[in-house]
């Protein structure tokens, strides 16, 4: 009997043991050490007005990217016809993608060092630089970045709840800069971020707190743009550059908005106007008495980070 006891104690032992170590078997996976998922926001596959050629000279996949420089930025005018600049990246659909943000249960702040996750990057079908926040509720014993895919998230079973909010983070090869935000003294550091268990970085732009709109989608803007040729002339349209004054960057597009309007928002509807009216249109009046050669031909991500 007392040797029947002690083995059963032994074997009672052993399996406290096995399930105390499988309790604990998930582990941190190193964002510095992870992989690097491959970011080309110039692709045929992801972009639409910026897409490399072999002459124009955009970067090429994994090639950090100074937004900095033209075309990347655009000098124009406010409502009122004060100097805006925003940065150009490129078209946009009107849906969000998800990115996916972990708390614990019954707290309100997310997961300390866990990094979002998300499963689409630029050239990916559902891509957006717009992101709608997805809450993951995990386990009060959870290990921050133990997952990071979103095909973990769906194994574990965890709770993923939708919520309104939205965020304009565009992903950018590592390394990317972009100096100017508002307001002004904004970080403008690259944040880190999960892809399918690889690392990927992406920018912040805060201007504005958004949300999406009744139906789901990123709000709209509208803007209004002339080019150096117009659109219904030969080697017309964006691919001519947008008009400037001489010997200077100044364009006469006219966003309807600025951050601290009600109706802003970074994704804007683009109506382009005859060249002819470029010196008359210095405001938001001007512009829309100005002829239109097409409205609303795109919906481009231009998020405004400098006022003069």
């Amino acid at each position: 009997m007392k040797r029947s006891f002690f083995f059963s104690g032994l074997l009672f032992l052993a399996l406290a043991s096995c399930k105390k170590s499988n309790s604990n078997t998930a582990e941190a996976k190193d964002p510095n050490t992870a992989p690097q998922a491959s970011i080309d926001r110039f692709s045929s596959a992801a972009g639409h007005l910026q897409v490399r050629t072999a002459t124009n000279g955009l970067p090429a996949a994994n090639a950090p990217v100074n937004f900095d420089q033209g075309p990347f930025i655009t000098q124009g005018f406010t409502p009122s016809g004060q100097v805006v600049q925003y940065y150009n990246f490129d078209v946009q659909p009107l849906t969000p993608a998800p990115i996916y943000v972990f708390y614990k249960a019954g707290e309100s702040t997310s997961v300390p060092g866990q990094l979002n996750v998300i499963d689409v990057i630029p050239g990916d079908t559902g891509y957006n630089d717009f992101w709608q926040i997805y809450k993951v509720t995990v386990p009060s014993d959870y290990v921050a970045n133990s997952v990071t895919s979103y095909q973990e998230i769906m194994a574990k079973g965890y709770a993923v709840s939708m919520t309104t909010q939205l965020v304009n983070c565009p992903v950018v090869p590592k390394g990317s800069t972009a100096s100017k935000r508002l307001p002004a003294g904004s970080d403008t550091s690259l944040t880190t971020g999960w892809y399918r268990d690889m690392v990927v970085f992406y920018f912040n732009f805060f201007e504005k707190t958004l949300s999406v709109t009744a139906n789901g989608q990123v709000p709209l803007a509208p803007i209004y743009v002339t080019f150096n040729i117009n659109p219904n002339q030969p080697g017309g349209g964006p691919a001519s550059g947008f008009k400037m004054e001489t010997g200077s960057v100044q364009t006469h597009n006219v966003i309807s908005a600025i951050p601290t309007d009600p109706g802003y928002s970074p994704l804007w509807a683009v109506s382009v106007y005859d060249n002819s009216s470029f010196a008359s249109v210095n405001n938001l009046s001007t512009a829309t008495a100005a002829p239109l050669l097409g409205a609303d031909v795109a919906n481009v991500n231009c998020p405004v980070v400098s006022i003069q």
